[in-house]
Order: structure tokens, then C-alpha cells, then sequence
């Protein structure tokens, strides 16, 4: 009797090791691709409940969500011949499960590598000035460059961005000089510009007043009436002989 309770117990140990190995389960962003005796079956598994063939049957489960990769940081020359050292992140997600698995043995390397080559060949293509004003460009075009490789293994590279590059200290003291001389060139073409505009509007005023001298009186007049406004100081104002001339003919004349 005890040797058929240990059969027993056996026998039900392994249904329910059996059912512990056939039975699996994948969340709703996990396929499983199924190897039944090495070969690759044509639909991957999941999301849900599957039985598999224990023994036969061998799983290997693949995550659909969006992986961070985070690119090491590369040391470029860009085009310029100036060292730069570069910090990037890409985005990708795998939409063919089986490419990823049976193309390419570790997927995650491979795309971390084709990365950073991909990283040092692109920024040494373009000069400093591109690399810091033109970073959308440049990330559309690693972005580009790092899908159609990896499009073979079943994964699509939605985002490429370059966080941080580090310039020399020298390199950022020189440029630190070169946009001082810049606002500079411009504030001298700024003042430059407002003077000759000035010039011009006096010159059209002198024009006005050369072809109505009485003009001239009346801008004499009202000068000495914006300069009345403040008792403070005493003011020498020169008088055209033209403005009291009429008065000393009439002086002359009463004589």
C-alpha cells in the first residue's frame, strides 16, 4: 500500500511539473518565440496564456516596450580638427520579435554599438558651429542612419538625441573671445547706422530751413524755450544778427 501511495505521489508530482513547464504566460507587451526542436515556429506567442511541449518545446520571451539606450559617452574630432566629447540617448522598440532573436545574437549590443559608430562618423562630418546650432539636424540624421541599420534585426529607432558636448576650456575661451568681438562689430554697425540716419534727417532739415530762413529764427526761439525751462544755470546763447536786425534799423531810423 505505501509503495503505491509513493507511486501515486510521483505520478502526481510530475503532472504538476508537467503542467509547471507546458503552461506559460506573456504580459501584454511580451511575445514568446517558440523553438520546437531548433526550428523556429511561424507565430510568436502571447500576449495571454500557451501551453508549450515540455522538453520540445523551448521559449524565448521578447519585451515590445521602448528601450532607453544610453550611448557612452564618445570622444569626436569634428571637421574643424576640434575635440569634442559627446553624450547621446537613442529610443528604439522591437516590432519583429523572431528578426530580433534568430538576425542577431544580442540585439542590445549590437544597437549600442551601431550607435556609437554611427555617433563618431556623423559629428566628424560637420564643424563645431553646426554641432551646437544645428543639433536637430544632426539628431535626424543619426536617427536615420542607426534605423536603416538596424531595420534587418526587427527593431525601429524612433529617437536619436545628442544631450551634452563637452568643449575643450581653451576651445570655450576662444569662443568666449569671438562672440565678444562679434557684439561688438555689431554695437559699432548698430551706432554707425543710427548716425547716418541722423545725418540724413539734418540734412533734409537744413534743406527745409535753407528755403524758409525764418525757420531758423523760430528753431532759435524755441531753443531758448527748452533751455528757460531750468533756472539752475545761466545759459550764453549766440543770436543770429538776422533775428534782432529789424530792431536796430528801426533804432537807426527813430535817430
Amino acid at each position: 500500500m505505501s509503495a503505491a501511495l509513493i507511486a501515486v505521489a510521483i505520478f502526481l508530482f510530475l503532472i504538476v511539473l508537467f503542467l509547471f513547464s507546458a503552461i506559460k504566460v506573456a504580459r501584454e507587451y511580451e511575445r514568446g518565440i517558440i523553438f520546437r526542436l531548433g526550428r523556429l515556429l511561424a507565430n510568436p506567442k502571447g500576449p495571454g496564456l500557451f501551453i508549450l511541449i515540455p522538453i520540445v518545446d523551448r521559449m524565448v520571451k521578447v519585451d515590445l516596450r521602448t528601450i532607453t539606450l544610453t550611448i557612452p559617452p564618445q570622444e569626436v574630432i569634428t571637421k574643424d580638427n576640434v575635440p569634442v566629447r559627446v553624450n547621446a540617448v537613442a529610443y528604439f522598440r522591437i516590432v519583429d520579435p523572431k528578426s530580433a532573436i534568430v538576425q542577431i545574437e544580442n540585439y542590445m549590443v549590437a544597437t549600442s554599438q551601431i550607435a556609437q559608430t554611427t555617433l563618431r562618423s556623423v559629428l566628424g562630418q560637420h564643424v563645431l558651429d553646426e554641432l551646437l546650432s544645428e543639433r536637430e539636424k544632426i539628431n535626424s540624421i543619426l536617427q536615420g542612419i542607426i534605423d536603416e541599420a538596424t531595420a534587418p534585426w526587427g527593431i525601429k529607432v524612433s529617437i536619436v538625441e545628442v544631450k551634452d558636448v563637452e568643449i575643450p576650456s581653451s576651445m570655450q575661451r576662444a569662443m568666449a573671445r569671438q562672440a565678444e568681438a562679434e557684439r561688438e562689430r555689431r554695437a559699432k554697425i548698430i551706432n554707425s547706422e543710427g548716425e547716418y540716419q541722423a545725418a540724413e534727417r539734418l540734412k533734409d532739415a537744413a534743406l527745409v530751413i535753407g528755403g524758409h530762413p525764418v525757420a531758423l529764427q523760430l528753431r532759435y526761439l524755441q531753443t531758448l524755450l527748452e533751455l528757460g525751462a531750468s533756472q539752475s544755470t545761466t545759459i550764453v546763447f549766440p543770436a543770429p544778427i538776422d533775428l534782432i536786425a529789424p530792431f536796430i534799423e528801426k533804432a537807426n531810423g527813430g535817430s
